[in-house]
């Protein structure tokens, strides 16, 4: 398995890849099938539409949310494309990391004039090496 790191610094460079070609304006439905198809053709698991279940005092609650892209089954992709992002997108995957029990996870604004201004790393307790 490829170090979570190496395979967010290669995500993080084909979603600029992807800005730089197609540019803001799309729908986020589409820098994710474009960026999910780029990422497989790199030889990644990819997988779209996650759904994740929640278990809630006894309750098995299926499919309560989806996870944008799921990466080699550890890194987690939000995708947007937003005039900003805000406090409630990072709290967002956030929730999912804590919930999926997953090391790190991208958010990509990919309507920002350039990608960098759109990319937040978050971690979940993420220790490297550990």
């Amino acid at each position: 398995m490829q170090d979570i790191n190496d395979v967010t610094s290669n995500v993080v460079a084909e979603a600029i890849r992807i800005h730089r070609e197609l540019g803001p304006g799309l729908l986020e439905s589409v820098y994710e099938a474009v960026l999910a198809a780029t990422l497989a053709r790199r030889g990644y698991q990819v997988k779209r539409q996650v759904a994740v279940n929640i278990e809630y005092d006894g309750l098995q609650i299926e499919g309560a949310f989806r996870v944008d892209l799921l990466i080699e089954g550890t890194l987690i992709l939000e995708i947007k494309a937003v005039e900003q992002l805000t406090k409630v997108h990072a709290k967002q995957l956030l929730t999912y990391l804590r919930l999926m029990k997953q090391p790190v996870g991208l958010l990509l604004n990919f309507s920002g004039l350039t990608m960098k201004e759109g990319i937040r790393r978050l971690v979940n307790d993420y220790r490297p090496g550990a």
